[in-house]
């Protein structure tokens, strides 16, 4: 691991802001752990994907252009989200034509842009984490982090680091839980049938807590289990390998 100590943007995302804050204070404290130096610039706002996936061009640019200013002057962004990371990453070129001095500004935030925990595994160097919890854990892989970020054995690779947690994998666990942003609220029964399916596969695995890296996903899962009567505990992977596992689990919070 570099001794350099790298100035990182932290992009918190609406969910996190909004609902689950320790996820947030999770990815600081990882991230300076790792050697780097964390600032959250308070102009930050939404990543613009609500309105990108429901084809309002318009206002995603706007909401794109906010976000690029906010995040220049940074060494690396960082945000605890796939979805949101890649949308930064993947999407924010696209937005804007050729020769407009915008797309350049995207492309140059998208070459600086990582979710979490493949940073702290690909670029950081990380190997480990000296966080403990006697659990027995499964992993969802959510689908904007696996399939355009490539997100799939970090993870994997820090929570198996972690002293007493055991993890099984669920069956599907590439299979696409349902929430997909705006996905769910357009096609709430398709929405629920998939969510069923998988809340049917984490109680399979025999798993009393489940891990993703993706508040949205998270919260749709917890969800589904709570309707259910279930047992399993839902929490994003930052708090686990941070330690910060105080907190009632997702969902939970208002009990």
């Amino acid at each position: 691991m570099s001794d350099s100590k790298p100035r990182i943007g932290l992009f918190v995302t609406c969910l996190v802001d909004l609902l689950r804050p320790s996820v947030g204070f999770a990815a600081v404290e990882l991230l300076e752990a790792s050697g780097c130096v964390v600032e959250v610039p308070q102009s930050q706002t939404c990543c613009g994907q609500p309105a990108y996936n429901s084809g309002d061009r318009k206002d995603a640019q706007a909401v794109a252009r906010a976000t690029i200013e906010a995040m220049e002057g940074f060494d690396y962004v960082v945000a605890p989200s796939g979805s949101c990371a890649a949308m930064l990453r993947e999407h924010y070129p696209t937005l804007f034509k050729d020769g407009d001095v915008w797309r350049e500004r995207a492309r140059h935030l998208a070459e600086r842009t990582h979710e979490l925990i493949s940073f702290l595994v690909d670029v950081r160097g990380l190997q480990g984490v000296s966080a403990r919890l006697s659990a027995h854990a499964t992993y969802h892989d959510s689908c904007s982090g696996l399939r355009e970020l490539g997100v799939k054995d970090q993870p994997r690779k820090l929570l198996n680091s972690v002293e007493g947690l055991q993890l099984t994998e669920l069956r599907e666990s590439e299979v696409c839980c349902g929430f997909g942003g705006t996905f769910c609220v357009k096609y709430p029964d398709i929405s629920n049938e998939m969510v069923t399916s998988k809340v049917r596969d984490i109680e399979a695995s025999g798993a009393k807590l489940l891990l993703a890296g993706d508040l949205g996903c998270l919260l749709n899962m917890a969800g589904k289990l709570k309707r259910l009567g279930s047992q399993v505990e839902v929490r994003h992977v930052a708090e686990v390998l941070a330690g910060h596992i105080e907190q009632p689990a997702i969902g939970e919070e208002r009990n």
